[in-house]
């Protein structure tokens, strides 16, 4: 983090069942949609969204948005996904450890049928594939890869490499972005427990992306849609690029929304002025913070 000057933190509260996130550990059965709509009806809001679908039959980190805070799902749609799977070969694998380093690192691959997106080829990466255990025809693996993988076509693709059928038996998603199995509640404890215990702030969930920190002065005219000025900038991460979307947050670490960098931090470092973010969406209040600008 680059410092231009310090600021004293304003605290303030907010009604965070308004915009939050919870991070749902998904029974399988239920489709992505119908645990959304369920969290809507436990918590008795109009506004949810999911981030990364799963299917009825895998488990795991189903990220959802709660109030404003979907307006940050967007922010969650191409991050990295980790998962644990169980694959089952026709016949005893021989070898796997060395078609598992073919796969490691960029790879083809179209979506499978079952899949509600166009069935073109495409570029993905698988950052980890390693073992954990092996019995008889079954696999159990571990899998870091990049968001839109699918692993009930990886399951296919390696069977066919080969020579060995093999289908994805069970899966289940250990992370989502900066969503992972410690944040998770199901939806009985989400019911029994209450927001008070299953809600994460709108911060969690933008924890992944660089910052620019705003001033308090600067504030109330990011929150009515004006463009954030170099004046206005108290810190910044290092090696943010131009047009990275970045996170605006306060002083006091609270989230004021997405922005898309104008400059890169090398940039800002050396600018004296001009314009530096450009607000993306807005979650924070407008008349939280006092109005230090005017018209014109």
């Amino acid at each position: 983090m680059i410092e231009f000057r310090k600021e004293t933190p304003i605290k303030h509260d907010f009604d965070r069942i308004k915009c939050s996130f919870v991070a749902i550990d998904k029974p399988a059965g239920p489709s992505s949609h119908e645990v959304t709509a369920w969290v809507k009806k436990i918590l008795d809001v109009k506004k949810a969204g999911h981030a990364g679908t799963l299917d009825p039959n895998v488990t795991g980190v189903l990220p959802i948005a709660i109030g404003k805070a979907t307006k940050l799902l967007q922010a969650l749609a191409k991050c990295d996904k980790e998962y644990v799977c169980i694959a089952k070969f026709d016949r005893q694998p021989d070898n796997i450890e060395q078609y598992f380093k073919e796969f490691t690192g960029k790879f083809y691959q179209t979506p499978p049928k079952e899949s509600a997106v166009k069935k073109r080829m495409r570029v993905r990466r698988i950052y980890e594939l390693r073992i954990l255990e092996k019995e008889d025809t079954r696999v159990l693996f571990y899998v870091k890869c990049q968001h839109g993988t699918y692993i009930r076509t990886l399951c296919s693709d390696i069977g066919e490499v080969m020579g060995n059928p093999c289908k994805m038996e069970e899966l289940r998603r250990i992370r989502a972005g900066p969503f992972d199995e410690k944040d998770c509640c199901t939806l009985h404890e989400l019911k029994d427990f209450g927001p008070e215990r299953c809600l994460l702030p709108p911060e969690k969930g933008v924890s992944h992306l660089k910052r620019m920190i705003v001033s308090n002065n600067a504030v109330s005219a990011v929150c009515h849609g004006a463009n954030l000025a170099k004046a206005g900038v108290v810190a910044i991460d290092e090696n943010i690029e131009k047009g990275e979307m970045i996170a605006l947050m306060t002083v006091s670490n609270e989230l004021i929304g997405l922005g898309k960098a104008l400059k890169s931090t090398n940039e800002i470092v050396e600018s004296k002025k001009g314009f530096v973010c450009s607000p993306i969406s807005i979650i924070m209040p407008k008349d939280i913070y006092p109005k230090k600008w005017k018209h014109g």
